[in-house]
């Protein structure tokens, strides 16, 4: 992309993360946007590709694209939550507090719980212009293998997960995201476990250094998107926020018809 090409991603790009139109909402027409914002047809649409291949819009019908995440289930009414009668602490240190918590299911007796809590995680997939996601390959002691993943760490308190996102992708690569986008917030054992992880994607990176955090360095690589299902066949993805994050990536680019590979 040349410089105002690049330009009018920027702007399309920041209004969709902005907000500016809700999900299922259909994007103005390519003759308004040329109109609006002087760029040629042909240029235009290797934005929108660009956009699509992102999975920041869709395609529907012959050059007519809506923004995804548009919904025709409905939300089930009448169900009760469980309710919590009280908590009390087992155990607490920095890294993990393990509680009993006294619940009660509508129509049941209360009954102990076993809670844990553990941090507050932000995990980032940075994509390049190849097809390509930053990843590190490294030991984890606790499966006891080696493994991919992707950068990612705790959230600190009073720190927006954005920002957690892009210092911890610096720490253990060295490479810096010319942006970030947040996708998604889960919870990996929503059974026992308060976690929340927040997953960002992240387009294009500068080198700004060496890796900086030593405990979580190891051999750093870009990916072809291409190798990741072989790569998760072989368990050789390791962590949640890794696995969501790819498949919300390469799930995203079936969606679209988008190929991992070009």
């Amino acid at each position: 992309m040349g410089p105002k090409t690049t330009k009018v991603y920027e702007t399309l790009h920041a209004r969709l993360t902005a907000g500016e139109y809700a999900a299922g909402d259909k994007f103005p027409s390519e003759r308004t946007l040329v109109e609006e914002l002087g760029i040629g047809r042909t240029a235009l649409r290797q934005v929108l590709a660009r956009l699509v291949a992102e999975g920041a819009l869709e395609v529907r019908g012959r050059s007519s694209y809506r923004v995804p995440g548009a919904v025709s289930v409905e939300r089930p009414e009448g169900l009760e939550p469980w309710r919590i009668h009280g908590e009390r602490d087992l155990y607490d240190n920095r890294w993990v507090k393990l509680q009993l918590w006294d619940v009660q299911p509508p129509g049941m007796e209360p009954f102990e719980h076993h809670v844990v809590r553990l941090h507050h995680v932000a995990v980032t997939a940075v994509l390049d212009d190849q097809d390509r996601v930053l990843m590190i390959w490294r030991y984890r002691f606790v499966p006891q293998q080696f493994g991919w993943e992707l950068p990612g760490g705790i959230v600190d308190e009073g720190e927006d997960p954005a920002e957690t996102a892009m210092r911890e992708v610096v720490e253990e690569t060295g490479w810096r995201p010319r942006s970030l986008e947040h996708v998604v917030t889960y919870q990996p054992m929503v059974g026992m476990v308060d976690s929340p992880h927040e997953i960002f994607v992240g387009n294009g990176a500068e080198k700004v250094g060496s890796p900086t955090d030593l405990e979580e360095a190891g051999h750093i690589e870009w990916v072809p998107l291409a190798d990741i299902p072989g790569l998760m066949a072989r368990g050789e993805l390791m962590g949640s926020g890794t696995l969501v994050a790819l498949l919300h990536i390469l799930a995203n680019r079936r969606a679209q018809g988008v190929t991992a590979a070009h």
